[in-house]
Parts: structure tokens; sequence; C-alpha cells
């Protein structure tokens, strides 16, 4: 028979092997690194957890190679303590993997946290739900462009890819100002980038068996979800497990057009959202009502799993608010509930998360 003192290193031997591991992959730009080793490693500690494996962004690698690294370490977690860059980096890599994608918001958009509904400004309670939250799975994007030299990338989103003035506003956002006033600098943007009036062409499919089209417009943006920043609704049919992506192409006509299109994403987007989530929404008048919304000329609405668009001439297109240049194509493909991401448990009948 064995004794206490012989059973009890292999004891602690399994119980090593329990134990999981986090990963934490962060911009040294965007957060302030003591604070979050700090709140981290508390948690971690009354998880139980082991000690967390932290790797730091590069000018050159936003993300994408730390997470990597953080998977052949074996984390369970992987934490993108960042902006939308650093997020998409690590979720690239994450995406279609054994572990989940956790999020410290931090910098200009926090897209991703803000159409998920998680806190901006609560790290303890993020950083908490590394160890102990709750996976929900969501969609992940993926599009392969078509560069004007002929050569290919791959890119994989989480919130919006754009084309034609989404993308010259990002192209043209001065980073000194960025710097200063966040998200705000995108209007100062927005203002020169509306004065370039030229539309452009361009030839989609939706689906396989569904609509073909040529059409001319300004902007076209595929979405996972629908918020952009300032509580701007865009895509207000959008929902980021819903199997399908959400696509808008903007086709104003003049000044007044633009005035439109502004007043339906800033306000009149929202309150469609609601009447649509609404009991009234599901009503013959309601769903008049919606129809007629989606019908407007300024705005089209289309929704599917595959949208293969080719351009006349190339145009700026941008993902997850990062411009990468100029293309002539891309084909956006939907990956259905293939990226887990870890949220805050919530307390049941009180809607808010665990209180430290």
């Amino acid at each position: 028979m064995s004794t206490p003192s012989e059973t009890a290193p292999a004891d602690q031997d399994a119980l090593q092997t329990e134990q999981r591991t986090a990963a934490v992959v962060y911009n040294p730009v965007k957060v302030h690194l003591p604070t979050l080793k700090q709140t981290v490693e508390k948690h971690q500690q009354e998880a139980g957890w082991a000690e967390t494996l932290w790797f730091e962004t590069t000018e050159e690698d936003p993300g994408g190679g730390m997470a990597r690294a953080a998977l052949e370490a074996g984390a369970d977690v992987v934490a993108a303590a960042g902006g939308d860059g650093t997020v998409r980096a690590v979720a690239e890599v994450v995406h279609g993997s054994d572990a989940s994608l956790a999020l410290l918001p931090s910098g200009t958009g926090n897209l991703l946290a803000r159409n998920m509904k998680l806190p901006l400004d609560d790290l303890g309670g993020m950083a908490k739900a590394i160890f102990s939250g709750n996976d929900r799975s969501i969609d992940f994007g993926q599009i392969g462009v078509e560069r004007p030299d002929g050569s290919r990338d791959e890119f994989g989103f989480l919130v919006m890819a754009g084309l034609g003035l989404d993308a010259r506003m990002l192209a043209n956002t001065r980073p000194g100002l960025k710097k200063r006033v966040g998200w705000l600098a995108y209007l100062d943007s927005l203002f020169r980038s509306v004065r370039d009036t030229d539309g452009f062409e361009f030839k989609y499919r939706l689906d396989e068996s569904a609509r073909n089209g040529s059409v001319r417009a300004h902007s076209v943006i595929v979405g996972n979800c629908g918020m952009l920043q300032a509580n701007a609704m865009l895509l207000p049919d959008a929902e980021i497990d819903d199997g399908v992506f959400d696509i808008v192409v903007m086709r104003p006509r003049g000044f007044f057009g633009w005035v439109r299109i502004g007043a339906r994403v800033f306000w009149e987007n929202a309150i469609l959202r609601w009447f649509h989530r609404s009991s009234l929404g599901n009503t013959v008048v309601g769903r008049r009502i919606t129809t007629a919304a989606k019908q407007e000329r300024p705005l089209r609405y289309m929704r599917g799993e595959e949208f293969v668009l080719r351009l006349t001439k190339p145009d700026e297109f941008e993902i997850d608010g990062d411009p990468v240049g100029e293309i002539v194509a891309f084909r956006a493909q939907i990956d259905a509930g293939s990226l887990d991401v870890r949220v805050p448990v919530i307390e049941p009948h009180t809607g808010r998360g665990r209180k430290k």
C-alpha cells in the first residue's frame, strides 16, 4: 500500500496538468502595462489558473504572430488588449482554433466590444471574464482581395469591411488629430473625403443563386455587426451570430442625399432596429414600414453568406477600421459561429455582471 507521502507528488503533478493558461497580446501604445498586469494577475490567481503569458505587439506585427505563439504555448484563452486592429489580428489566428478570444478594450473604436455590449470602462470585469467568463460563439468574416497588380491577399474581419468613401475617410484621417481627439478625427476626415464626389461602378454577385447586378455607388460596406462609433447604427438588422452578413450600398444624389444618409445612420436606424425587434415589427403594418425604410433610395440593404464584387477601376478598401490599400475586387464569406469570445457572467434577474 502506498503511503500519503508517496502519493502526494503524483497528485501535485495531476493538479498542475489540469491548470488552464491564458495569454494576453497587448499593444504597448494603447495600454498602461503595470495596471493591466496587476489586474489580470489578480483574477488569474483567484481562479487558480497557471501563470499568464504576455506578448507585446510591434509596428510590423499588430498581433497575429503573438497570437500564434500563444496558441503554440498552449493558451486556452487569448486576450487582445488594444484597439480594433489588435483585436482583428488576434481573432484571425484564434478563429477556428480550440481557444477562446477575450477582449480588454482600449483605443479609439472598440467596435467589437461595443456591438457585443461589453463594458468599455471595466478593466476588472473584463479581466475576470478571461478566467471565469462564458464563451459566446460569434460569426467571423473572411475576405479575399485582388490588387490592381493582380496579387491577392486574405483577411478576416469582425465588424465591417468597406469600399469607397468609408475607406477614403480612414485613409485621409490625420494621425496626429486622431491621437488628440479620438474618433472625432473621423468627422474631420469625413468632411474632407465627402468632397470627393466621384462614385464608382461595380458588378456583384450575392450568394450562388441570389441576385446579380451592376451598380454605381459612393460606398459599399459589408458588416458582421451594425454599430459604429458614437452609437451610429449603420446596419440595423445586423447580428453578430446570425450566420449572415449585412451589406449596405450608399448612393446619394448631391449634398442632401448625404444629409439623408446621416439622419438615417445617426438616428432613424436605431429606431428602426428597436421597432423591428418589438412586437410591432411582426404586424402587417410593421413589416410594411420596415420594408419601405429599407428601400429608401440613398441606401440599399442586402443580406447573404457570400458577396463577390468587382470594380471597373481600383479604389480604397478598409477592414475593421484599418485601411488596406487599393483593390479591384473582393470576395466576402461568413464563417458562422466559428469564433468563441469570452464574456462576463451575468447574474440572473439583475442584468449586471457579477461584482468583485
